[in-house]
């Protein structure tokens, strides 16, 4: 059985916000595995872990930058919070996004090779590094082109959204966009969202009804049938989907409607949309963090 270290259970409560004796325990029984155990910690602690797994774990900002039908969104990376709020920083960001927009690089190094006052962004980046001390990246970006119209929404500096969409109503394209940074949809449709994230979710729903039927028959209770067990997983993922699918979910502003039925209301189709929140899947530095874990950890071996 691999050793669960201190470091391993630090990681997890990060990830999970999981008190740190569930977090051991969960990757004692995944022997290690720590995307194993994220699974074990949601089926016994429900959704307190699946939210927090999307915690941001890195500094930064996303800016937004839209003229006529071609638009952009950038994430740009510091060390730390007090860096993100330096105006210096911001109209580094902004620029790497205006720059997206008017000369459509293919790729992050290709943007950083474009020319800003007589020089590339990459020199602008590393001269703005020495000047304050901290490290700084661009991280990504997309671009939309569209002969719809682009509405963007910023949540602080932190999330950021663009929304292609067609339609009379502008307010509706900046509608959408807001909703999209409250409620987090990973596809435009059902049918979009990715088959890895689907059989994950089954996953848990299987681990949740195996840990049910287990209960159950501790406490001499019949179990279910095949059918019905099939049934409740089909259940759990239609739900998933319908959580997860920016179409299937209830309108911020008025959750007796769907999006979609916002939509066809308003006559208004949403063709794509991209959103971003800083440092999403980036491991964020805790200091000391592995040691208040191994102390605690020996602490309650002592009691």
């Amino acid at each position: 059985m691999a050793a669960i270290t201190a470091a391993m259970v630090g990681e997890l409560r990060a990830k999970t916000d999981a008190p740190m004796m569930e977090c051991k325990k969960a990757l004692t029984e995944a022997e290690g595995d720590m995307g194993r155990a994220e699974e074990i910690l949601r089926v016994k602690l429900g959704g307190k872990a699946s939210k927090a797994s999307a915690r941001i774990t890195a500094e930064g900002v996303v800016a937004t930058f839209i003229a006529g039908g071609v638009g952009a969104l950038v994430e740009v990376n510091s060390e730390t919070d007090f860096v993100a709020k330096n105006d210096d920083f911001l109209a580094l960001a902004n620029n790497a996004a205006r720059l997206v927009v008017e000369h459509n690089p293919a790729d992050v190094a290709a943007l950083l090779a474009l020319p800003l006052d007589g020089k590339t962004l990459d020199e602008v980046r590393a001269a703005l590094i020495g000047k304050i001390g901290e490290n700084m990246s661009i991280r990504r970006f997309q671009r939309f082109e569209t002969t719809g119209k682009l509405a963007s929404y910023l949540h602080g500096s932190r999330i950021g959204v663009i929304v292609d969409f067609e339609g009379a109503d502008e307010q509706v394209g900046k509608d959408v966009a807001m909703h999209i940074a409250a409620m987090k949809p990973v596809s435009l449709s059902s049918e979009q969202v990715p088959a890895e994230l689907i059989e994950k979710e089954r996953s848990v729903a299987k681990l949740k009804a195996e840990e049910d039927a287990a209960k159950a028959a501790a406490e001499g209770k019949p179990a279910q049938s095949p059918e019905i067990l099939a049934k409740r997983l089909e259940g759990s993922v239609q739900k998933f989907l319908k959580e997860v699918s920016l179409l299937n979910q209830a309108f911020v502003k008025n959750d007796k409607q769907s999006i979609e039925q916002m939509l066809k209301e308003k006559a208004t189709t949403v063709k794509a949309f991209t959103m971003y929140v800083v440092g999403e899947g980036i491991e964020k530095k805790v200091d000391d963090f592995a040691a208040e874990v191994a102390a605690q950890m020996a602490a309650s071996k002592g009691a």
